[in-house]
């Protein structure tokens, strides 16, 4: 079978090529897929330059959200053949392959009716946003949530599933195309960073309340300038750190203005309580059947366009989700 290997450590663009392979062995409690559609992610470019925490060794495939074809499974298993399913392999052997056999907790049901790209991009920016929104802040009916960088991947699920739990949401994006985007998502008040002061916006919206959630996956002067509009009682959660920098805090702020600021590893949620993710997995594909989530995809892109489409997302010249379309090789 064909995959996309990594021989020796660098940019995605020097370093990927396209490699004949043996397809792989299946072993029990495993579920052989046959793979329609592959997501990309930032991490996926650290981790062929070797700058990732994790540093599978060479060489390696990677592409952790994958869509595709249940093809064998151990007797008794929850999956059938011929089953749609999307699935979470890990490198080395990860998901930029025309087949893979997986672990069966790392793989989920999907609807008949769903498409492989929208399967492909849902899982870890839906599963992120909605165990960030719904377990660690408690988000509750009518109150405010500002989502930052509302057109990127957890930024855009974040927003869906904020208006999903009957939240009114304010969103920032950079320029006119992306501040459209939050807007055709469902959000009540989209603010452009590039012209606009968000801090300013969020307190004359709420009447100078600010807001109850703060969903940051920017950090920096980002996390920084939050502060400034986070309610009484509010919850500032760390997401990530996509603008490069790691921001401190003054506990004191933290006390005066009795807020929270409150993590999100769903990756360690992911491997510490496999179960309750199946059951988070069951509502996040009711809100999709009820028409109330979808995902956000940029562009399809071809299998040899691998190396193409991750400069384009480390360029930070894509927005929603980056989705290889395995049926156009």
């Amino acid at each position: 079978m064909k995959v996309w290997q990594v021989k020796e450590l660098g940019d995605p663009q020097d370093v990927l090529s396209i490699t004949e392979v043996e397809k792989p062995e299946w072993k029990e409690n495993e579920v052989l897929v046959e793979v329609k559609a592959v997501a990309l992610n930032f991490f996926d470019i650290l981790l062929c330059q070797g700058t990732y925490q994790e540093k599978p060794p060479l060489p390696f495939t990677f592409g952790s959200e994958i869509s595709g074809v249940v093809l064998k499974c151990s007797e008794g298993s929850r999956f059938k053949v011929g089953q749609k399913v999307m699935a979470q392999p890990a490198a080395p052997h990860g998901g930029l392959a025309e087949y893979v056999s997986v672990d069966e907790s790392r793989v989920y049901p999907i609807p008949e009716q769903m498409p492989w790209d929208e399967a492909a991009g849902l899982f870890i920016t839906y599963h992120t946003s909605y165990y960030a929104l719904f377990n660690r802040a408690n988000i509750q009916k009518g109150e405010v949530l500002l989502v930052h960088a509302g057109a990127g991947g957890v930024g855009s699920a974040a927003i869906q599933l904020g208006k999903a739990a009957g939240a009114y949401v304010i969103a920032t994006a950079g320029g006119s195309e992306k501040t459209q985007i939050c807007k055709e998502l469902g959000a009540d008040v989209v603010i452009d960073y590039l012209t606009e002061d968000f801090v300013e916006v969020v307190k004359k919206e709420t009447g100078g309340k600010g807001a109850d959630v703060i969903y940051d996956s920017v950090g920096g002067d980002v996390f920084e300038r939050s502060k400034k509009c986070i309610a009484f009682d509010g919850r500032l959660l760390v997401i990530g750190f996509a603008g490069g920098t790691i921001p401190s805090i003054a506990t004191n702020h933290v006390l005066v203005k009795n807020y929270s600021v409150v993590g999100v590893h769903w990756g360690y949620f992911n491997r510490l309580y496999p179960e309750k993710v199946i059951k988070e997995h069951d509502e996040i594909m009711a809100l999709y059947e009820a028409g109330k989530v979808k995902p956000l995809l940029y562009k399809h892109f071809k299998f040899d366009q691998v190396p193409e489409a991750l400069e384009l997302l480390g360029g930070r010249k894509t927005w929603g989700k980056v989705v290889i379309n395995m049926e156009s090789k």
